[in-house]
């Protein structure tokens, strides 16, 4: 159960701008009282939700049955069953809502015909997920080999409820959407891994996957929802491996994959639009060095797309990142790995990862509303070579670890995430700054007689006590012929501490 904080901080209250802040007003269509709250708000702490009972509140329980069986020396036969059922609702208040919204007719009080009302909502989600996976191992030689499989099913209920309303224009707790969601996922698959010889291995896998979602029913703005797609993936993957010698090692893959697009996709989709499945070709070639004090990795990969699925930088009616497919696209970098024993006091560990992601072409869709703000027609944008949303091209960790005396351990844990875009214009007005922080872990360790192992960590985070955003979104229209553009941002904490007490 938690409160929610979704809608973000705008960057016009980020930066105390009040005239900004007072266009996020007329943007937002908030009243009086929400101008007054953002105006007079923390800037870093901000949220627009006032309302004490705005929550999510969501039960999963899990139940899972496991079998595995020794068939014989070199062969092992597992299965799972599984259920997980889930129910929960947020609850969210919100002002002068019209009633038409939800189905439902203007009331009339004195003579006065009324056709909106502030209102508390529920919207619901009741949901069962389950299936069997199975799988049989083999073993022996210089061969691993193992097939399996597994059928999944989730099946969803989505509906919501007026529990309150100024002017109750329906009986308590009227439902006014419901729509059903049933996903069937079945799978088969094989892998081998053969050892050529004490220097060469390889290994190939291949799976088959059958994906069915249909969806029925009223949807929360008051249309109808009728998908019914059935997936067909076949999905291939193989790589080699050669020993140089005892320390070093070289390896290459390629990989075809396929991902459907989820709910969200096709209940966000742009009027016209039907989203589509991803398709991936990855080709990965790395390097690998491992001795007594160093161990070094080095990886390159190359991710080939064909109607990838990018987030647009837009979020929906209940803080979910809309996705949209975008026909060529890549993403192709290095990624290096390193760990350092300089004696036997000090350790080091770090990574750094650079890359680039790419659109071919992209088409930005605003809404113009008119001169006159009469109208609702679509303008598209194009951007070619554009940069991935999201997607900083540069991104390192480093973890310099001491023991200055026996049983304790410190850590400067160090990362950094350069700048992203918050949609796929690389535009520079709508884009996330880069970050540097640095947390500080101390753990001290005990084995006492009355526990095998008792030990206890303070961690001291972002102790230089950085400004930053790690996330955040855009949207925009055009109206009055001027174009309008709003940032929204997560601002994380500054410094903070955390206890840990470890027992085994």
């Amino acid at each position: 159960r938690t409160y929610q904080a979704w809608y973000g901080v705008p960057q016009s209250r980020l930066e105390n701008n009040l005239e900004a802040m007072e266009q996020t007003v007329i943007s937002s269509a908030w009243n009086e009282e929400q101008r007054h709250h953002l105006l007079n708000a923390d800037s870093r702490t901000y949220n627009p939700y006032t309302y004490k009972n705005q929550v999510d509140d969501y039960t999963q329980n899990h139940y899972q049955l496991h079998f595995s069986q020794q068939l014989s020396n070199h062969l092992v036969a597992n299965a799972a069953l599984h259920f997980t059922p889930g129910k929960g609702y947020y609850e969210e208040y919100l002002y002068d809502e019209a009633f038409q919204n939800y189905g439902l007719d203007s009331v009339v009080i004195d003579q006065d015909t009324v056709g909106s009302s502030d209102l508390i909502r529920r919207r619901w989600l009741d949901n069962k997920f389950y299936g069997i996976t199975y799988s049989v191992s083999y073993e022996k030689d210089k061969i691993d080999f193992i097939a399996g499989g597994a059928w999944n099913r989730y099946d969803g209920d989505h509906y919501g409820e007026i529990i309150w309303a100024e002017v109750a224009p329906a009986p308590h707790e009227y439902r006014y959407y419901f729509n059903n969601g049933d996903k069937r996922d079945f799978n088969i698959f094989t892998k081998a891994t053969y050892s050529f010889s004490d220097k060469i291995s390889g290994y190939l896998d291949l799976q088959y996957r059958i994906v069915d979602y249909r969806a029925t029913g009223l949807e929360n703005d008051q249309f109808n929802i009728d998908v019914d797609k059935t997936f067909h993936f076949f999905n291939p993957k193989a790589g080699v491996m050669v020993s140089v010698d005892q320390q070093q090692q070289l390896y290459a893959s390629y990989s075809r994959a396929n991902r459907e697009p989820v709910r969200n996709d096709f209940i966000d989709a742009r009027e016209g639009k039907t989203p589509t499945h991803e398709k991936l070709h990855n080709v990965e070639v790395g390097y690998k060095y491992v001795s007594e004090r160093v161990q070094l990795k080095a990886n390159y990969y190359l991710m080939l797309y064909k109607n990838q699925l990018v987030l647009t930088g837009e979020l929906n009616d209940v803080g979910s990142s809309i996705r949209t497919n975008v026909d060529k696209s890549y993403r192709t970098g290095i990624e290096m790995e390193a760990m350092i024993r300089i004696n036997d006091r000090i350790g080091w560990s770090g990574n750094v990862t650079v890359s680039r992601n790419k659109i071919k072409e992209f088409t930005e869709v605003l809404y113009d509303f008119g001169i006159n703000w009469d109208e609702h027609l679509a303008v598209e944008n194009k951007y070619n070579n554009t940069d991935i949303s999201y997607s900083p091209a540069l991104t390192a960790a480093s973890g310099l670890t001491y023991y200055p005396v026996r049983n304790l351990e410190t850590t400067l844990l160090t990362k950094y995430v350069g700048k992203q875009y918050l949609d796929n214009t690389a535009n520079e007005a709508r884009s996330i700054d880069a970050y540097l922080i640095n947390d500080l872990r101390i753990t001290y360790t005990l084995r006492p007689a009355f526990v095998k192992e008792l030990a206890v960590s303070i961690l001291v985070n972002n102790i230089l006590n950085e400004t930053y955003e790690s996330n955040g979104y855009t949207w925009g229209y055009l109206g009055g012929g001027t174009a309008y553009r709003e940032n929204f941002y997560y601002p994380q904490a500054g410094r903070n501490f955390m206890a840990m007490l470890t027992l085994k």
